[in-house]
C-alpha cells in the first residue's frame, strides 16, 4: 500500500521561492517541503550575482522598470514588472532582518550602506550581493530558519512524479518517488505549490545543477495548465570552459566590475555587436560569443579581469577565484576561458501575480512560473527578485483562500501491479543523451526552421518510446526525469516554431529581425 502524507500546504522545491513561502505560511499552517536531492541542491544555491533591487539614492523604481522592459524586448507585462520591482526593497529588508549577510560598503550612499554592483542591462548599480555566493547565503539563512520551525516538515531525496487533480477539488496533492527507497508515496494537501526551478538540463551544456529537469513545468502541463514563452531560454554568456570539469558559472558581476571579453589574440569584440559592450543584455553577449566562436572555429573565448587590482578580485569574487585556482587559472593575472551555456527558463507555467495557475489549489512561483516579468529575455539578477516577491504575494493569497479549500479524501493508491522491473535501462540513458544533444544542436542560441523541424521529429519519437517504456516498467529516477525533459523539450520546440521572428532570446536565421508590424505577442500553449 502506498504510504501517504498529509499537510495543509505542500511545497515542491527547496530554493529561495519555496523556503521563503514556507516561512511566511508556517505560523498558521502545517507545511511540507519536498527537496528533490539534498536541501541545498537547487538553482538558488548556484546564483552568484545577487538580487536586483532599488536601494541607491540615485536609482529609482522607474529606472529599474525601464531597464527590465528594454531587456524583455517588448514582451514584458508592464504591470507585473512594476509590481515586482516596487516590492523588491521590502523583500530585501526581510532577508536582512532574517540574517542574510549581504556585502557592505562603508563608502556607499543610500540605504544600509551595502555594496551594489552593476550587471548587464542595468543602467545603475542595483545588485545587492553576498560576495559572489549570494544564492548560497540566502539559502543557508532561510534553511536554518525552516529547520528550526516546528510547523514545517522537510523531505529530502523526494522526486515529484505527478500531480493529482480531480474535477471537484482541483489539485489535491502529488505522487512522489522516494529516491533512496525507490518507492512511490503520496502527499495530500489542501494547497500545492510548485517551486521546482527551471529546465537547464534539457541542454547538453548548462550552468544548472542536475536537479533542473523541468519537473514542475512538465507536471503542470500534464495536469492541464497552460505554459507560455518556452522558446525563450537564456544562455548565460560566461560559463567556465574546462574540458572534463563540471560546469561552473562565472558571475555576471565579473563583467559588471569591468571584465572584458577577448578573442584568443587578446582582441576585444563586444563593441562590434553592441555599444554597451560587455554590459549588453545576455542574449546579445551570448550570440556575439557564439558568432565569434563559429567564425574562428574556436572552442571558447576569454573573460579578463586581470587589469583590476588583485585585492578587489579576491574580495569581490572569492568563490570564482578559488574555483579557478583549483583548475590552475589565476584570474588576477590571466583571463578565464568561457563559453555560453543554458542558464534560465524565461517561460513556464502561466500564473497571475499571486502565483495562481489554471488548476484550482495549484500555485507556481520562481523559475517554474511565467509571470510576465522577463518577457523575451531576463535581465540579470531579476530572478531571485521574482522568487522573493512572488513567494510573498502567494503567501498572502494562500492565507486568504486556504480556508475555502476542502481537504480531499485519500489519494488513489499508486498501482504497480501491471508493471515489472526494467531489463532495458540502456534505453533511458541513450534517450537522455540523444535528447540533450539534439536540443543543443538544433534548438540552441541560433536556430533555423529546418533545425527546429528536425528536433520536432526526434522529440515526437522519443515521447512515444518513453510513453511505452513508462507503461510497462516500474518508475526510476532517470525515467521520471527523462519523461519530464522530453515534455519540456517538446514545449520549447513547439513554441520556437510558432515564433516567426527573432526577438530577445529566440534568434532564427530564417527570420532574423523582429516583426514589428504587429504588437508583440506572448506564445501560449494549451494542453
Amino acid at each position: 500500500m502506498t504510504k501517504q502524507h498529509q499537510s495543509d500546504v505542500l511545497i515542491i522545491g527547496a530554493g529561495a521561492a519555496g523556503l521563503s513561502l514556507a516561512l511566511r505560511l508556517a505560523p498558521r499552517y502545517h507545511v511540507a517541503i519536498l527537496a528533490k536531492a539534498t536541501l541545498l541542491e537547487s538553482n538558488t544555491r548556484y546564483a552568484q550575482g545577487g538580487v536586483s533591487v532599488v536601494m541607491d539614492e540615485n536609482d529609482s523604481v522607474a529606472s529599474h522598470v525601464a531597464d527590465t522592459l528594454e531587456a524583455g524586448a517588448g514582451l514584458c507585462d508592464k504591470e507585473i514588472v512594476q509590481f515586482i520591482v516596487s516590492q523588491g526593497p521590502e523583500c530585501i529588508r526581510d532577508l536582512i532582518q532574517q540574517g542574510v549577510d549581504f556585502t557592505r560598503d562603508n563608502n556607499a550612499k543610500g540605504e544600509h550602506g551595502y555594496h551594489l554592483t552593476r550587471e548587464g542591462g542595468h543602467s545603475h548599480r542595483r545588485v545587492i550581493h553576498a560576495a559572489d555566493a549570494t544564492g548560497l547565503e540566502i539559502q543557508n539563512t532561510l534553511l536554518a530558519q525552516v529547520k528550526a520551525h516546528s510547523n514545517i516538515t522537510l523531505h529530502e531525496s523526494h522526486l515529484m512524479l505527478d500531480l493529482v487533480h480531480e474535477k471537484k477539488y482541483g489539485c489535491i496533492g502529488a505522487y512522489v518517488f522516494e529516491r533512496n527507497k525507490k518507492e512511490v508515496m503520496s502527499f495530500r494537501a489542501r494547497t500545492t505549490v510548485l517551486a521546482t526551478g527551471g529546465a537547464g538540463k534539457v541542454y547538453l551544456y548548462t550552468s544548472n545543477p542536475d536537479v533542473a529537469t523541468g519537473d514542475g513545468i512538465a507536471m503542470a502541463w500534464r495536469a492541464g495548465c497552460r505554459v507560455a514563452n518556452m522558446e525563450f531560454i537564456q544562455f548565460h554568456p560566461t560559463c567556465l570552459y574546462q574540458p572534463g570539469a563540471d560546469s561552473f558559472l562565472i558571475t555576471e558581476a565579473v563583467r559588471g566590475e569591468g571584465g572584458r571579453l577577448l578573442l584568443p589574440n587578446g582582441e576585444r569584440f563586444m563593441e562590434r555587436f553592441d555599444p554597451r559592450g560587455e554590459l549588453a543584455p545576455r542574449d546579445i553577449v551570448a550570440r556575439a560569443m557564439d558568432h565569434e566562436m563559429k567564425r574562428l572555429g574556436i572552442e571558447c573565448v576569454y573573460l579578463d579581469l586581470s587589469h583590476k587590482p588583485a585585492k578587489l578580485i579576491r574580495s569581490h569574487f572569492p568563490t570564482v577565484y578559488a574555483h579557478c585556482r583549483e583548475l590552475g587559472i589565476d584570474m588576477c593575472v590571466e583571463p578565464i576561458p568561457v563559453v555560453p551555456a543554458a542558464h534560465y527558463t524565461c517561460g513556464g507555467v502561466m500564473t497571475d501575480r499571486n502565483g495562481c495557475t489554471d488548476v484550482a489549489g495549484l500555485y507556481a512561483i520562481g523559475e517554474v512560473a511565467f509571470t510576465g516579468l522577463h518577457g523575451a529575455n531576463r535581465m540579470a539578477s531579476n530572478s531571485l527578485l521574482e522568487c522573493l516577491v512572488l513567494a510573498r504575494s502567494a503567501a498572502t493569497h494562500i492565507n486568504h483562500n486556504i480556508a475555502d479549500r476542502t481537504l480531499a479524501p485519500a489519494l488513489p493508491v499508486w498501482d504497480e501491479s501491471l508493471v515489472t522491473d526494467s531489463d532495458e535501462a540502456v534505453v533511458v540513458s541513450h534517450n537522455w543523451d540523444e535528447l540533450r544533444r539534439f536540443m543543443w544542436d538544433y534548438v540552441g542560441i541560433v536556430r533555423t526552421t529546418k533545425r527546429l523541424q528536425r528536433a520536432k521529429r526526434r522529440v515526437d519519437l522519443l515521447l512515444l518510446e518513453i510513453r511505452e517504456y513508462y507503461s510497462h516498467f516500474r518508475v526510476s529516477n532517470d525515467l521520471i526525469e527523462l519523461r519530464n525533459l522530453a515534455v519540456v523539450a517538446d514545449l520549447i520546440i513547439c513554441s520556437a516554431l510558432r515564433r516567426q521572428e527573432s526577438r530577445g532570446l529566440h534568434y532564427t536565421l530564417d527570420y532574423p529581425e523582429p516583426d514589428d508590424s504587429r504588437s508583440p505577442i506572448t506564445t501560449i500553449l494549451k494542453p
